[in-house]
């Protein structure tokens, strides 16, 4: 496996514990709901055809697709089952390759009879309106058969992620409720973030804004003068909810202001 600017993993004796880009990975496209799918044309032969695609994924977070036998991927794929999915960060804003991103590379097959019923709850869970094409006679579920991962984190954070740590990697658990989490801290507690940023970092900073958050810790982006830079401030201890984060946030900022500062107010 090869990996460039690797984050450390949760397990190394680090200062600053991070997910591993398997979990990042997974929790980018379990967040997702549509893709770029490629395949290999037939009609130029040799030239990747790309495709948007919405996708579910199976519990082993394999993209699961809903595709018509008239459309050309579809026929792409039924003379040759090698194609990627490329996936990029929900809601992300601003500098574009300054976002997560994630490319799954494998097989894609139609699924048996047997494996349809699954998959037809599992998508139709993600994708309510797709109810009204799945009965059609030439719409058919497929599975893409993830092989390799390769995952971007930003600037200087990319690197290929084994198939099989992929399958084993959970969604982080703050997933759904970080963006509530972000916009809160941003909006009520500004002067909190750049408390944080000096007692934890030892980062002196003009302004602090909090730009992601995870179970293991959250990331600040800083403003000192015309100096824009990133750190990572890790939690004491792992957080698995928006009530978690909330008291932990709240036991940070008492310590880092030497145990006198009023309680973060509700979001």
């Amino acid at each position: 496996m090869s990996r460039h600017a690797d984050p450390p993993r949760v397990s190394d004796a680090s200062p600053v514990p991070e997910p591993t880009f398997a979990e990042r990975a997974r929790t980018l496209v379990d967040q997702g709901r549509t893709g770029t799918l490629a395949t290999l044309s037939r009609k130029h032969p040799g030239h990747p055809f790309g495709s948007i695609m919405p996708y579910a994924l199976d519990a082993e977070g394999r993209p699961l697709l809903l595709i018509s036998s008239m459309a050309v991927h579809t026929q792409n794929l039924g003379a040759d089952p090698r194609a990627s999915l490329f996936v990029t960060q929900p809601g992300s804003a601003g500098e574009p390759l300054a976002a997560g991103r994630v490319t799954l590379m494998g097989e894609a097959r139609p699924l048996s009879a047997e494996q349809r019923v699954a998959a037809r709850t599992t998508y139709l869970a993600r994708h309510e309106s797709a109810a009204y094409w799945a009965e059609f006679e030439d719409f058919a579920f497929w599975r893409l058969e993830v092989a390799d991962v390769y995952f971007v984190g930003g600037f200087a954070a990319m690197g290929w992620v084994e198939a099989e740590e992929y399958r084993r990697a959970r969604p982080d658990p703050l997933a759904d409720v970080a963006p509530g989490i972000l916009e809160h801290m941003n909006r009520d507690h500004a002067d909190a973030l750049v408390a944080y940023a000096q007692f934890f970092a030892g980062a002196q900073a003009e302004e602090a804004t909090m730009d992601a958050v995870d179970r293991l810790g959250f990331k600040l982006r800083l403003r000192q003068g015309q100096r824009r830079w990133s750190v990572r401030i890790p939690f004491p201890r792992e957080v698995t909810s928006a009530g978690e984060s909330r008291a932990v946030l709240i036991e940070m900022l008492r310590r880092a202001r030497g145990g006198t500062s009023p309680p973060l107010r509700p979001a």
